[in-house]
């Protein structure tokens, strides 16, 4: 069994997000693999209305998903789960989904499907330049409000301006309707309300909640890593 893990919008240095939680799998025989998305500039490739969007980010996961043909389970975090609803799609090796505080799509939908009209409070959006990102005055209180004060400075660094063009790029394939799904509602979350992830978790042929905020993966990775050996 490996672990493939899908971060979130607007982060760089996606193993260091995971980071907590892969080294408990690995002592436990289970290696993993952190996929860098282009819409976030983690291929080196410049982000804004010309950079790569979704397309990008599905085929760089889609290359790991399948450079292996190890029984994988798959652990989306909120944009990831876009990217993954795609990416793993018609896999054989993938056999489990796990999506944490993750958005759920069917063919045809995208980011902006579940957004309203406004952009949320705690992002910065620059049209004219084609990137988002969070506010850093936002990111502790809104995403990381139950990791420590050395988690959250670290995470300040590991911020990302990604491609606008993402919000409004809708998935071709929705691999859950495929694959086994268990989705991990995060009770304690500011930035995705568990109201919504809630309503995405029906889509999940099971459902975990944990009282833990945007990043459990982080500020419970134990939890964590125990739900993803569960499968």
């Amino acid at each position: 069994m490996r672990v493939v893990f899908v971060h979130g919008a607007c982060v760089e240095d996606g193993s260091w997000w995971w980071h907590r939680t892969a080294e408990l799998l690995t002592e436990r025989g289970v290696a993993s693999a952190a996929p860098a998305l282009p819409s976030c500039g983690e291929t080196g490739e410049p982000t804004g209305a010309h950079g790569p969007g979704l397309a990008e980010d599905v085929a760089a996961v889609r290359g790991v998903l399948t450079a292996s043909d190890e029984p994988t389970v798959v652990v989306a975090h909120s944009y990831g789960g876009i990217v993954t609803a795609e990416a793993a799609a018609g896999v054989e090796a993938v056999r489990h989904l796990l999506l944490v505080s993750s958005y759920l799509p069917v063919i045809g939908e995208s980011l902006s499907s579940f957004g309203g009209r406004e952009p949320a409070p705690f992002l910065d959006v620059d049209p004219g330049g084609g990137t988002f990102t969070v506010r850093p005055d936002a990111l502790a209180g809104t995403f990381l409000q139950d990791c420590g004060p050395e988690i959250q400075r670290q995470a300040m660094d590991r911020t990302a301006r990604q491609s606008l063009a993402v919000l409004g790029q809708p998935v071709r394939a929705a691999a859950w309707q495929h694959v086994a799904t268990t989705y991990l509602v995060c009770a304690q979350d500011r930035g995705t309300p568990a109201e919504l992830q809630r309503e995405f978790a029906r889509r999940a042929d099971g459902v975990v909640e944990l009282d833990a905020g945007h990043h459990p993966f982080l500020s419970r990775p134990a939890d964590v890593r125990d739900l993803v050996l569960s499968l």
